[in-house]
Formats: C-alpha cells, structure tokens, sequence
C-alpha cells in the first residue's frame, strides 16, 4: 500500500501569461533587459528562488500583480514503501 506526500510549490506563470497576451519568450527577456538563461529557467520553473527586484519588474512589464505571476500549487507524489 503506497502512502501519498503533499509537496508545496510556487509556481511561475509567466509562460501562461505570456500565451495569455500572445508575447513571446524572447519579447519579455528583451523587455526584463536580463540573462536569457536565467530568465528562461525562472519561466520553466527550474529555480529556487527569485529577487524581489526581478519580481517587480516582471510584474511592470507583464502589467500584472505578484499573485497573478506567482502561485501557490500543491503536488501530490507517490512514495513507496
């Protein structure tokens, strides 16, 4: 009998967005004025953290709110015994 564990996740929207508004990858690295990899592995969600300054100036130029580009998500693993 497998037991199941509840792993936390923020989550970043920007892709999401980004389709939302029919923007693509490079018009916002372009718009951030940052690396492209660094930006390109915030919007994958392969980091583990992101600057306050970063979030702000996503939100300006995705003229959206924090919770809008971040959320929280609940994920739901298998473990085995």
């Amino acid at each position: 009998m497998s037991e199941r564990k509840v792993r936390n996740l923020i989550y970043v929207r920007i892709k999401e967005i980004l389709k939302e508004e029919k923007k693509s990858k490079y018009w916002f690295v372009k718009q951030m004025e940052g690396g492209y990899q660094a930006l390109s592995h915030l919007m994958d969600n392969e980091t583990s953290g992101i600057h306050f300054e970063t979030l702000e100036k996503a939100c300006n130029v995705l003229n959206r709110e924090p919770g809008e580009i971040l959320v929280y998500k609940r994920k739901k693993e298998k473990s085995r015994k």
